[in-house]
C-alpha cells in the first residue's frame, strides 16, 4: 500500500492575544460559562495582519527547511479557508509568491466553512497517491481568521451583554501550514479509513463579506449528528474498528472545548455503553491533549482540526506508534472521519517547531487596548481599495518576541495586496 501523510507541519497563531475571562467580565457576560467553553485565552488579529500574512507564516519555516530541489518539488499548492479577500483571485498566489515557491505549481483556493482544511489535505493526499508526478509535495495551509471589528453605528457599551458576546471569546486567528508527501514523518494516514457525511442546514453562514449568521442549537445539533455518522461510516469501511479503543488519541475541530466535550459524551455513551466517570477519565485522557492549543488560539476554523492534531502530536504520549481518530466538521454541511498513526520520532519533529513558544510570545493585551483594535480595524475590512499601514512602527508588533522575520500587510494599492518582513 502506498504511503502518504503529513511531512512536516506548523501552526502560527498571530502576534496578539486576550484573555477569555477578562473578556467575558469586560462585556458583562456569565464568567461562570467560561467553564462549558474550556478556553483560556484567544488570538487577536492586527490590521496588519490577514489570512495571507497568517498563512505565510506558518509555511515559511517549513519552506526555510527544505533544500533548494526539494521545494521544487511542490507542485500543489491549496489554501483552504472561509477568509478569503478576493471573489476570484486565490489568496494562494499572494502566498506562493511571498514563499518563493516554483512556478510549476498548481494554486488555488477551496472553501467549505470548517472543513476546509480537511478538503486541502484530503486532496493533497489523493494528489500523492496518483503517482501522476512521482515524488512530488504538496502544501495545504488552512488559514482564517474572526477579525474583532466594531460595526458602523455601534458603541463599545452597545456589546456589554450581548448574547452574541458568547461568540466572542472563542473566535480566534490563524493558520496552520501542513507539508504531504510520501515521506509521512509526523502523520501517517491510514489510506481508505475515512467516513464523510454532509448534507444541507443553515446552522451558520456568511452571507456577506464580514458578518457571519447562524443559530448557535442548530449548530450543535448538526456537529452532533455529523459527528456520529461520519464515525459511523468510518466503523462500517474499517473492519473492527472501536470508537473506545482503536483509537489511543482522538482529534476534534473544536468551535470551543465544551462541543468536543459533550460529542465524545454522546458517541462513548451510544457506542460504548460507558458510565459517567469512565467517560470524564477517556476524555482527560484521549481528547484533552489535543485541546490544549485550541484553548490558546480559539476557533480558526478551516484550521481548527489541524490545530487540534499538532496539540494531540505535542502534548500526548508518544513513546510508541499511537492511532489518533480525527473528525472534521463544517457548517453547512459536510463532515469526515478519518486517522492516522504518528511515532516517537513524529513528536520530536514537531517540537522543532516551537509552537509553545510561539504562542506563549503573542502580546497579553488587556480589554482597554483590544477594544481600541475593534476600532483600528475597520480600515481593513472585506474589499478596501486603498489603504497604507505601517507594521514596522505597530507597538504590538515591535513588542513581540519574534524568533525569526514574520510577514505583515503594508499596502494595499488599487485592490493590490502587499507585505512586508519585520524583524
Amino acid at each position: 500500500m502506498s504511503v502518504v501523510g503529513i511531512e512536516a507541519m506548523n501552526v502560527f497563531g498571530g502576534t496578539a492575544r486576550i484573555g477569555v475571562i477578562e473578556l467575558m467580565d469586560h462585556r458583562g457576560l456569565d464568567t461562570k460559562r467560561a467553564d462549558n467553553l474550556l478556553m483560556v485565552e484567544r488570538s487577536v488579529a492586527l490590521p496588519q495582519e490577514d489570512p495571507i500574512s497568517f498563512a505565510v507564516n506558518a509555511a515559511k519555516p517549513l519552506i526555510d527547511a527544505l533544500s533548494p530541489a526539494e521545494r521544487d518539488r511542490i507542485e500543489l499548492l491549496i489554501t483552504c479557508s472561509e477568509s478569503g479577500i478576493d471573489f476570484g483571485k486565490s489568496m494562494s498566489t499572494y502566498v506562493h509568491h511571498y514563499l518563493g515557491l516554483n512556478r510549476n505549481c498548481r494554486l488555488f483556493e477551496l472553501k467549505q466553512a470548517c472543513y476546509s482544511g480537511t478538503a486541502g489535505f484530503q486532496m493533497a493526499v489523493n494528489f500523492i497517491l496518483s503517482q501522476t508526478s512521482p515524488g512530488a509535495k504538496a502544501l495545504v495551509i488552512a488559514t482564517d481568521i474572526a477579525r474583532a471589528v466594531l460595526p458602523e453605528g455601534v458603541e463599545l457599551s452597545m456589546l456589554r451583554n450581548s448574547e452574541w458576546g458568547y461568540a466572542e471569546p472563542s473566535s480566534g486567528a490563524g493558520a496552520v501550514a501542513l507539508l504531504v508527501s510520501d515521506t509521512p514523518r509526523v502523520f501517517q494516514v491510514d489510506v481508505g479509513a475515512n467516513g464523510y457525511y454532509g448534507y444541507e442546514v443553515m446552522d451558520t453562514c456568511r452571507p456577506v463579506p464580514d458578518g457571519d449568521v447562524g443559530d448557535s442549537d442548530l449548530s450543535l445539533m448538526s456537529y452532533l449528528d455529523c459527528c456520529e455518522n461520519a464515525y459511523l461510516e468510518y466503523a462500517k469501511r474499517v473492519d473492527g474498528a472501536d470508537y473506545a479503543s482503536t483509537f489511543q488519541y482522538l482529534v476534534f475541530h473544536t468551535p470551543f472545548g465544551g462541543m468536543v466535550k459533550g460529542a465524545h459524551r454522546t458517541l462513548m455513551r451510544k457506542l460504548s455503553k460507558a458510565d459517567r466517570q469512565s467517560i470524564e477519565n477517556d476524555f482527560n485522557t484521549r481528547v484533552m491533549p489535543g485541546l490544549d492549543y485550541c484553548q490558546r488560539v480559539g476557533n480558526i476554523m478551516g484550521a481548527t482540526v489541524f490545530l487540534s492534531l499538532a496539540s494531540t502530536i505535542d502534548r500526548g504520549d508518544y513513546s510508541s506508534a499511537r492511532r489518533l481518530g480525527c473528525f472534521s466538521y463544517g457548517s453547512g454541511c459536510c463532515s469526515e472521519f478519518f486517522s492516522g498513526v504518528v511515532q516517537p520520532a513524529s513528536q520530536q519533529l514537531l517540537a522543532q517547531q516551537r509552537i509553545d513558544d510561539g504562542l506563549n510570545q503573542r502580546v497579553l493585551l488587556n480589554v482597554e487596548e483590544y477594544d481600541q483594535l475593534m476600532i483600528a480595524n475597520r480600515p481593513v475590512r472585506f474589499g478596501v481599495r486603498d489603504l497604507t499601514l505601517d507594521p514596522h512602527g505597530d507597538r504590538y508588533i515591535g513588542a513581540m518576541a519574534k524568533p525569526r522575520p514574520l510577514l505583515y500587510l503594508s499596502q494595499v494599492a488599487g485592490f493590490h495586496r502587499k507585505y512586508e518582513w519585520v524583524a
